[in-house]
């Protein structure tokens, strides 16, 4: 099958190449080093499912007609790659792997005709130099439509992701954007400090930090009458429980994050954004919080200092010592 994958970073490049090593043509777009990168080497996959040189045509956008698309960008720039490549993708199913909870809405206004597919992907990875993706932690991939519309599409782009990488389709998928947004929290301090998200959590100071800023998230989503999806361990009664259990034992939560993430250092993906000089996602994470507490009436002071430190790191273009973060809280 023809597939067009936009967005060739850490988890589009880390699909662009299984998805050839499963035998599809596929055809990435990327820019700058990373393009060229890929043009004259193709995409080298590394880390937890093994090593392949996936040989892929690349270009700024899609060149020729495919059958399945995957918008892979960072969620501010899917609206826009969508529209640049419309020509293409016009009709096409789409899937759009990204974070936060806009993803599916966002990408229908885009390309009214497709059929849209969210997709999350849990599986961590990172584009460190140009051309070479590492997969830090094998997971799998969840697509899923809005509630109340039909999810034949999306029963068929797992049909054919499946061949790639462990891919499940679940019918509660706003549920399951609410878990991966749980998980995401480990994004934030790792992108104000520098630190990875294992050294993140081993600091006690940033650890509370996360955990505050994780049961904000959850007692929102709660409030707002989501049911969480069970992702990674994390299901609706637990995340409940996590909720409302004192501060010091929610923090077993991050730590039990950070041992299935491995030893492996991951820096999170706001912190590669941040490490290329690009804009990152952050109002898409802990800014999804924060819009959703005032749509409710609530606050989620936690995440939006977080994401104003976000912005500060990406202005500054240096890393905040932990104790000046903590300080911050206090």
């Amino acid at each position: 099958m023809r597939i067009g994958v936009v967005g060739a970073g850490a988890v589009g490049g880390a699909l662009a190449a299984l998805l050839s090593r499963a035998g599809h043509e596929v055809e990435v777009t990327a820019r700058g080093e990373h393009l060229v990168a890929i043009q004259e080497h193709g995409i080298l996959l590394s880390g937890a499912w093994g090593d392949y040189r996936a040989q892929v045509d690349a270009a700024e956008e899609l060149t020729r007609g495919v059958e399945l698309v995957i918008i892979a960008t960072k969620a501010q720039d899917a609206a826009e790659a969508i529209r640049a490549n419309l020509s293409v993708l016009s009709g096409i199913p789409i899937v759009v792997v990204q974070n936060g909870l806009d993803s599916i809405t966002n990408a229908k206004l885009a390309s009214p005709r497709s059929d849209i597919i969210g997709g999350l992907a849990l599986f961590a990875s990172s584009y460190l130099s140009p051309g070479q993706i590492t997969v830090t932690t094998g997971g799998s991939l969840y697509l899923g439509v809005i509630a109340g519309t039909s999810d034949v599409p999306a029963r068929y782009a797992t049909r054919i992701l499946a061949e790639a990488l462990p891919t499940t389709t679940i019918p509660n998928f706003v549920g399951a954007q609410w878990t991966k947004l749980v998980i995401n929290h480990v994004n934030a301090l790792p992108a104000i400090t520098g630190m990875s998200v294992q050294e993140v959590v081993a600091n006690s100071g940033l650890r509370s930090i996360m955990t505050s800023s994780m049961r904000e998230c959850v007692r929102i989503a709660l409030t707002s009458r989501v049911r969480f999806e069970k992702l990674q361990g994390l299901s609706h009664r637990g995340l409940r429980l996590f909720a409302v259990l004192p501060l010091w034992m929610g923090q077993a939560l991050p730590l039990l994050m950070s041992l299935r993430i491995g030893r492996t250092p991951n820096p999170g993906s706001t912190l590669q954004s941040i490490r290329r000089g690009q804009a990152t996602e952050i109002d898409y994470l802990n800014g999804a919080v924060v819009r959703a507490a005032e749509r409710i009436g609530m606050t989620a002071p936690v995440n939006q200092a977080l994401v104003e430190l976000v912005h500060e790191a990406e202005a500054r273009g240096s890393f905040l010592e932990p104790a000046d973060v903590v300080a911050r809280f206090s």
